[in-house]
């Protein structure tokens, strides 16, 4: 969709309701009205206090700076389109970068690989990764920017990441409809860069929020076939169970930062770290810890036999690939 700042605005329904929208407009076909607007943030305004209406009775918006309209959306993703414009813009046309967070082996704080952490800037506000996958998911363009996010990771190795040292790349699976379709681009990037796809390890967000397991397991084995690892990121108590890792197989588990925090001195911390490394043992995953921000909670993860750690302590995220503690004294 373009935007125009100010143009005519359209309203659409399949059905004959009362025009929602106050204000002189014209008739520019069956149910279909034009209003003329000078300002779109007024516009926004107008129609975000008519949104529950217009969405319970069907219509359908379009804008354009002619009186032609253009193709019709639905009122509330017309409206989340509107407001989130400058963010939709940066997915649509901007460029991204990877920003890397050191992980160590804990048997010996050597340096293991790094997580790839997506950041955009538009070139005049700084703008949240969070926020930015938010409304991606709002406006559509998800798929969009998860596509971008893997791009940008795996380039971002060149010249900066030896050979045998992994990037972690995060992934959405509700991006990913068909993964031997929707893998494609990845794979050809992979190929393209020159990594090795043992280098790579694709973990999922939000995994605490999967609904459709059995389509993530599809997803995490079209990336294994083709030699790259996976990783299920921010596991909690509902995920670590026996049944579940069973079925999905990954390679590594990385624990919520919440049972990290003080885990040297939370004991219901300490019993679920212990339950998940017993499992892990079990079904040949390996653990890494995420979150640490204190010495004490690196050292009780090692002490308990965990694999990999990461966390402002051990290194923050930098556009350049930093060695871990380079702002310690730790080592």
């Amino acid at each position: 969709m373009e935007y125009h700042e100010k143009g005519f605005f359209f309203l659409h329904n399949e059905r004959p309701h009362p025009v929602p929208l106050t204000g002189n407009f014209q008739k520019a076909g069956p149910n279909t009205y034009a209003f003329q607007y000078d300002d779109l943030n007024e516009l926004y305004g107008r129609l975000s206090s008519i949104e529950s209406l217009m969405t319970s009775d069907g219509w359908s918006c379009s804008i354009n700076c002619s009186r032609q309209h253009g193709a019709f959306l639905p009122a509330r993703k017309f409206l989340h389109l509107i407001k989130h414009r400058k963010m939709v813009n940066v997915i649509q046309q901007g460029e991204f970068k990877s920003h890397l967070q050191p992980i160590i082996a804990l048997d010996d704080f050597s340096l293991y690989g790094y997580e790839s952490l997506l950041r955009a800037d538009n070139g005049i506000d700084r703008i949240n990764p969070a926020e930015l996958f938010e409304v991606a998911s709002l406006t559509g363009f998800h798929s969009m920017l998860d596509q971008k996010a893997r791009k940008s990771a795996i380039e971002c190795r060149q010249g900066q990441i030896d050979p045998g040292t992994k990037s972690f790349i995060n992934f959405l699976p509700s991006t990913i409809y068909n993964p031997e379709f929707c893998l494609r681009h990845t794979f050809k990037i992979v190929n393209e860069c020159g990594v090795n796809p043992k280098d790579l390890v694709f973990e999922v967000v939000e995994t605490e929020k999967i609904d459709d397991v059995n389509h993530l397991r599809s997803v995490l084995d079209v990336y294994k076939r083709e030699g790259m690892k996976v990783a299920l990121d921010d596991v909690g108590s509902g995920f670590a169970t026996v049944e579940m890792l069973t079925l999905l197989k990954p390679d590594y588990v990385k624990i919520d930062r919440s049972f990290i925090d003080h885990c040297d001195q939370v004991e219901q911390n300490q019993e679920f770290l212990r339950k998940v490394m017993k499992i892990a043992g079990e079904l040949d995953i390996l653990v890494l810890a995420e979150g640490i921000e204190r010495r004490e909670e690196l050292l009780f993860c090692k002490d308990i036999g965990m694999h990999y750690a990461q966390g402002y302590f051990i290194g923050k995220p930098t556009e350049e690939a930093l060695m871990p503690f380079a702002e310690s004294q730790f080592v």
